[in-house]
């Protein structure tokens, strides 16, 4: 598809994510285990002459079921192609990818906002090896080169030129690790995905520059930001550049090579195969609801807001956790407290909802309380937080601590007098028009109740109590 360029920035990515199976794409090694360098190693995966490939069906299954997931149409046959060049995290001097034939074309992936980003391909190919630059990429003196990642199973997802900013295609990736997610064949400890960025801009003719090698999308937002500043400040080559993250800026790694520089030409060590309508079909049945259709869903059965169902359902875990909480408390009430409390603690803790391994009976233990209003929302964020870093039975530590709503509206009435009697200069502010200190006073009863007093009750009285 040609585009006709009109954006200030244009940037299309190349994804490689690794695919989460036992062994290697076209021999037994195990693909993840032992990290001694140069452990998980054979003939095959280390380019000895007389040796054979064999390809993992397994790896094939779950290629398939990404291009489904993302749109795509599927190839009637299976080819592969050797990619020639000279680099020693090879060892054979070539990669066996797909060329001439891509598993799938023509899909698209749906950012959050409606639009939608076009799909060129998606492939499988090997993974090289790891080069390890013992003082950085530019500084080093040598290399050290581990084949031990040589041969993992990569599925390549190519895309449009069709974002036009490094917000854009910081959504497309975790979209796209959400479909991964989903999907079950990618682990986010062990399975690693990259991204070459292509980017360019109206104010240099959209001379192109590639970025290799970008690891996660917190840092593909970096790389692109980076890379727009220097090319509106810089003279521009059509170069492939690479990301230092510890440097947080990109450096020239060699001029841009083209597709036919590799020579690609059809694998001859493994044969053409057919992609059969039952391999599909198969594959098919496999799938499961994924993050859109699941927030479709939400928005149609528990009729919540589709900005607050797309951000639940993007996250596997956390859509897992609103799906259970809603079969016993109000959807509202789980919105509340599952996309914006619970992400409010992750967020300041700086952590996902799988690495807190947070005890989901206990929340929904939280819930309910919060739903029977047994105890205070004030109580229960506080309650969330401690959740979130340690195992404890809600119920227990609640009554342990005196934690219960109070709603005796004489024990209220008895805070509220102290408080008045304490903050003088605050009432009198408040008595001038200040509601800022009125506030200020609440917070003394919500204070002396541990958190425990109803917010609403303790308004209405220190109302009455200073007309």
């Amino acid at each position: 598809m040609k585009y006709k360029f009109t954006e200030d920035i244009v940037i299309g990515l190349e994804i490689h994510a690794q695919l989460n199976t036992h062994t290697k794409l076209f021999c037994g090694c195990p693909a993840h285990g032992d990290e001694t360098p140069n452990t998980r190693t054979c003939p095959t995966c280390l380019g000895m002459p007389g040796s054979k490939p064999a390809l993992n069906k397994t790896a094939l299954r779950f290629a398939i079921k990404l291009a489904l997931a993302l749109g795509c149409e599927i190839s009637s046959k299976l080819i592969f192609s050797r990619k020639s060049y000279f680099y020693p995290d090879m060892a054979k001097n070539y990669q066996i990818s797909q060329y001439e034939l891509p598993l799938g074309i023509n899909g698209k992936l749906i950012l959050n906002n409606g639009k939608e980003i076009g799909i060129t391909r998606v492939h499988m190919e090997e993974d090289p090896a790891s080069l390890v630059h013992p003082a950085g990429m530019g500084a080093s003196s040598y290399v050290l080169v581990d084949y031990n990642r040589s041969g993992n199973p990569l599925c390549e997802i190519v895309t449009e030129p069709a974002m036009n900013s490094p917000e854009e295609a910081r959504e497309f990736m975790k979209q796209l690790i959400s479909v991964l997610k989903y999907l079950k064949i990618f682990d986010t400890d062990t399975c690693i995905i990259k991204a070459d960025a292509n980017v360019s801009i109206k104010q240099k003719e959209y001379k192109r520059v590639e970025i290799k090698n970008i690891t996660g999308f917190k840092e593909i937002e970096r790389a692109l930001k980076y890379e727009v500043e220097r090319q509106k400040n810089e003279e521009v080559a059509n170069e492939t550049r690479a990301w230092d993250a510890d440097k947080g800026a990109t450096f020239t790694l060699r001029k841009k090579e083209t597709e036919e520089e590799y020579g690609y030409i059809i694998e001859p060590d493994l044969a053409v195969e057919e992609i059969s309508k039952e391999m599909l079909e198969e594959a098919k049945k496999e799938m499961p609801e994924l993050a859109h259709e699941k927030a479709m869903r939400f928005v149609e059965e528990h009729k919540i807001r589709k900005e607050d169902a797309l951000i639940i359902a993007q996250e596997k875990e956390l859509a897992e956790l609103f799906e259970k909480a809603v079969k016993e408390i109000n959807p509202a009430l789980a919105v509340v407290w599952i996309r914006h409390e619970l992400n409010r603690v992750l967020n300041y803790n700086k952590k996902t909802l799988e690495d807190v391994k947070l005890d989901e009976k206990e929340m929904l233990k939280l819930l309910r309380l919060v739903e029977k209003k047994i105890i205070t929302d004030r109580v229960a964020q506080k309650i969330l937080e401690q959740l979130a870093e340690k195992k404890i039975d809600v119920e227990k530590y609640v009554e342990e601590n005196n934690l219960k709503a109070v709603s005796d509206a004489g024990a209220i009435e008895k805070y509220c007098k102290e408080a008045v009697e304490e903050c003088k200069t605050a009432v009198e502010d408040y008595k001038k028009g200040n509601e800022k200190a009125f506030n200020s006073i609440v917070g003394a009863v919500m204070k002396k109740s541990r958190g425990a007093a109803s917010p609403a009750e303790v308004q209405k009285i220190l109302k009455e109590m200073m007309k």
